[in-house]
């Protein structure tokens, strides 16, 4: 196991997962399930069988790696499927629960479903529908939160994608100087698509919102920005050699499963990742 996963947790806070799910999935459309659940490769379960590796597995699986001991799905309705496939988590040796959010104005706002429960959490974010490399950047995260006592630690992979994504400016020592969503130019080489957060920025997220207009979808990294405008503490840890996959589009889902099929069945289920 990669050393940074070893270290304990020194603030002694529950470590939760957030996976919003509750998209439309308009690009894929139409879908015969739910994208999270999408078939992407293969593990190999306790008895040693193949099984199908659905997408949103291989984010429980860092998120179990790097300390998490439950997560929470936030889902809107009709898209029952996620709960009846993973159940209450006991088949991968990580609890779920599952929270329902009938109108949301984009990720915020159903990340805030969780608040009720997540409050005094230390919290680890990713998008279930986002493939990325390495496997354990969760772990990196979270010793750079420790070693910094950031609110907020985000994961940045390079793009060159930089009109599809929110692209990071961050100085020599990781501070997180600005986000900008979706720009129609830029020099700046690093999106981000992971993160690391306290209680402090669930605090701010919760109090924020009402004061959002809902005219538009609020992206996450409007809300960190206005985090960073505040006065809380965002850092970044850069992936050079990292990389991401978002699966929500035709192109990229063909080339995650090419991906895929060129690589082993793992010898492991989520159950044993310890």
């Amino acid at each position: 196991m990669n050393e940074f996963a070893t270290k304990p947790n020194p603030i002694d806070r529950e470590i939760i997962g957030l996976l919003p799910a509750a998209g439309q999935a308009t690009r894929l459309a139409p879908l015969p399930l739910s994208k999270e659940l999408y078939p992407i490769g293969f593990y190999a379960d306790s008895a040693n069988q193949p099984k199908p590796k659905v997408v949103s597995h291989y984010l429980l699986e860092s998120m179990q790696q790097a300390g998490a001991r439950k997560a929470f799905f936030i889902v809107r309705p009709g898209k029952w499927d996620i709960p009846a496939y993973f159940g209450d988590g006991s088949r991968l040796n990580l609890p779920l629960g599952y929270l329902t959010v009938h109108v949301s104005y984009g990720v915020p706002f159903t990340l805030d479903q969780a608040y009720p429960f997540v409050q005094q959490a230390q919290i680890i974010f990713g998008f279930p529908d986002i493939l990325f490399q390495p496997k354990d950047a969760f772990s990196h995260l979270m010793a750079h939160q420790t070693q910094t006592h950031a609110d907020i630690v985000l994961g940045l992979f390079p793009t060159e994608n930089y009109h599809k994504v929110g692209v990071v400016e961050f100085d020599d020592i990781g501070r997180v100087q600005q986000i900008i969503e979706k720009p129609a130019q830029t020099t700046l080489k690093y999106m981000w698509a992971i993160a690391t957060w306290m209680p402090t920025f669930t605090q701010f997220l919760h109090d924020y919102l009402p004061t959002c207009t809902r005219d538009r979808e609020l992206p996450i990294g409007d809300v960190i920005q206005a985090g960073i405008d505040a006065g809380l503490s965002v850092q970044a840890v850069p992936f050079a050699n990292g990389s991401y996959l978002d699966i929500g589009t035709p192109d990229d889902l063909a080339q995650a499963i090419r991906s895929a099929m060129t690589e082993p069945t793992q010898t492991h289920s989520l159950s044993e990742v310890k």
